[in-house]
């Protein structure tokens, strides 16, 4: 049973974020793992095209991608700082602000009760590094998200959700040179199940990964 308990790992899912779309692209859809290439990160995550201006004596207003200034200055307070200087409203705030936007899941594990990277899971993470640091991502600002499932105590998974969001922004950072404050770290801990009816299910214990800038208006 020991022995067992250590070879188990645990299933995290983390969902990537970009531009504005309605429903989500998944990864292994029929239940498989499945390794995701950068092509397929990028296609997922690079912002639609804005549409051109058209000619009338009236022109409704067009649809703008880029977040607003309420969620633009409100991740622009959040880069540079750690998981753990977060109070639970700021952590709200990000949700609310994030809880639209479109995204890709990714198959991810780590070693079981640990934020290790497992190494199935490494060729996963070398694609979304490459793909963070292709022209059409690059410069974009993205909150990284951890989340557990309803075992154990509140204040430990509050832990390791931090834990696990913070090993996948080291790994970028260290690996891919992405900007440490272009990714902004925060942990859910239980708080936030992705199916409530299984609170035990391997869907919880994920990492959320949300493009909330894009980088040709993260400046303005």
């Amino acid at each position: 049973m020991r022995m067992a308990a250590k070879g188990r790992t645990a299933i995290l899912s983390m969902i990537i974020g970009a531009a504005l779309s309605a429903s989500p692209v998944f990864a292994g859809d029929d239940g498989n793992s499945k390794n995701v290439t950068e092509d397929e990160i990028v296609r997922a995550l690079a912002p639609p095209p804005k549409k051109p201006l058209t000619r009338g004596l009236s022109i409704a207003p067009q649809a703008d991608p880029a977040p607003n200034a309420a969620e633009t200055k409100l991740i622009q307070s959040m880069r540079g700082r750690s998981t753990r200087s977060l109070s639970s409203t700021e952590r709200e705030e990000i949700a609310s602000a994030a809880k639209d936007k479109p995204n890709i899941d990714l198959e991810i594990t780590f070693d079981y009760n640990s934020a290790n990277i497992s190494a199935k899971s490494m060729p996963s993470v070398q694609a979304l590094g490459r793909a963070l640091t292709s022209p059409d991502l690059k410069g974009s600002t993205f909150v990284v998200a951890g989340h557990t499932d309803a075992a154990g105590g509140e204040a430990y998974n509050q832990d390791l959700s931090e834990r696990r969001a913070d090993s996948i922004k080291r790994y970028l950072v260290e690996k891919y040179s992405i900007a440490a404050t272009d990714l902004v770290t925060v942990g859910y801990g239980k708080s936030k199940l992705k199916d409530p009816n299984q609170p035990m299910a391997e869907v919880n214990r994920r990492v959320q990964v949300v493009n909330m800038e894009n980088k040709t208006t993260a400046s303005k």
